[in-house]
């Protein structure tokens, strides 16, 4: 009789061994839309308990010693949000204050609700209706207090990960800076690079961030040079991680491009370009293209923000990174599986 579609707690559990009681409710319950199950001997109960019904309506005989024994270790094992229904179906001449008494004492993590036989129809049906609403409720309950456990977890994760991502900022800024203005000002633009990703992910209200829109933000503080600026590639939508390691990439590039390359004169331009392949694994390929800045010579020794970024290149894209110091201006081109760098549950993670 039980729905696979319906939830675990939305089944009524019928333990009645005398004549036909069991049969009668099921099919009473069973009209009334409800899923039923009956135990047919106390050696089946724990089993079934185990199953967790959503209500469980006993009759006066069934509440043998071994039988509430079993109800009680099974509501013993209850989390703090479950109030289980359990209707007593209890005969008119039963001492029924004693009995009352002595399941609340046996049972008080059930909620206990109490029918003299001979029981009405309707009544009983719409109190069982009744007992699975609340246990509706509770279920709702159930699932919020594990939303909010959940997000505690993923904020503590969230923030330690923003803790040493800032740590280690500070650190790789420090051992470049030679005085405590290039730190502030490096530090303050990494930093920046930082927040202005972790935005974007908020925005978009998941653990995925758009390329083109860490592009544009890492690029954003020099908006007066948007005319010698282009972007081109496809909408793709990287995954947290490699969207953060890229931005801080980027940062590095056009701090440098500021300094030394394209950006330092008023001809030069940059060209930040993306594209993806049609192989059966699709490779991803980013490229930094500057040009119309002046001549460029390759350096005798890689300075800090060349070793990161063939660094973290590397980790995001499973390959190193080219980085060629051509004479027209740095080029920077970035390969790798795009499965790398993309959240493989996303369908499609690209237009």
């Amino acid at each position: 009789m039980h729905d696979e579609n319906q939830s675990e707690l939305d089944w009524a559990l019928v333990l009645a061994p005398y004549r036909k009681d069991a049969a009668f409710i099921e099919i009473l319950l069973v009209e009334n839309g409800m899923n039923v199950r009956v135990c047919a001997s106390t050696e089946d109960l724990a089993e079934m308990l185990a199953q967790s019904p959503g209500v469980i309506l006993v009759t006066h005989e069934s509440l043998t010693p071994r039988t509430i024994e079993a109800i009680s270790v099974h509501l013993s094992a209850q989390p703090n949000w479950s109030d289980l229904p359990i209707f007593v179906l209890l005969d008119r001449k039963a001492p029924h204050a004693r009995i009352r008494a002595e399941l609340e004492r046996l049972w008080p993590q059930a909620r206990q609700i109490y029918f003299q036989r001979p029981v009405i129809s309707l009544e009983l049906v719409t109190a069982v209706q009744s007992a699975f609403l609340v246990r509706l409720r509770q279920r709702e309950v159930r699932d919020s207090i594990e939303r909010e456990r959940d997000l505690r977890f993923e904020l503590n994760h969230r923030v330690k990960n923003i803790l040493a991502s800032v740590s280690s900022i500070f650190r790789m800024t420090r051992r470049a800076a030679d005085t405590i203005d290039t730190l502030v000002a490096d530090f303050e633009g990494r930093l920046g690079a930082l927040a202005n990703v972790h935005s974007a992910v908020f925005e978009q209200g998941g653990d995925t961030v758009d390329l083109r829109e860490i592009v544009d933000l890492t690029l954003k503080p020099y908006a007066d040079r948007a005319k010698r600026l282009k972007i081109d590639g496809p909408e793709l939508l990287l995954n947290r991680d490699a969207g953060t390691t890229l931005a801080l990439c980027l940062h590095e590039l056009v701090t440098n491009a500021i300094k030394y390359g394209a950006l330092s004169t008023d001809e030069g331009r940059i060209s930040v370009i993306w594209k993806i392949s049609d192989d059966a694994q699709p490779i991803l390929t980013l490229e930094w293209i500057e040009s119309g800045g002046p001549p460029v010579k390759e350096p005798t020794r890689a300075g800090y923000g060349t070793r990161y970024i063939r660094s973290a290149l590397s980790a995001i894209f499973g390959e190193k990174p080219i980085v060629l110091f051509e004479p027209t201006g740095l080029r920077c081109v970035a390969r790798g599986l795009l499965a790398n760098v993309v959240l493989t549950d996303l369908r499609p993670p690209f237009k």
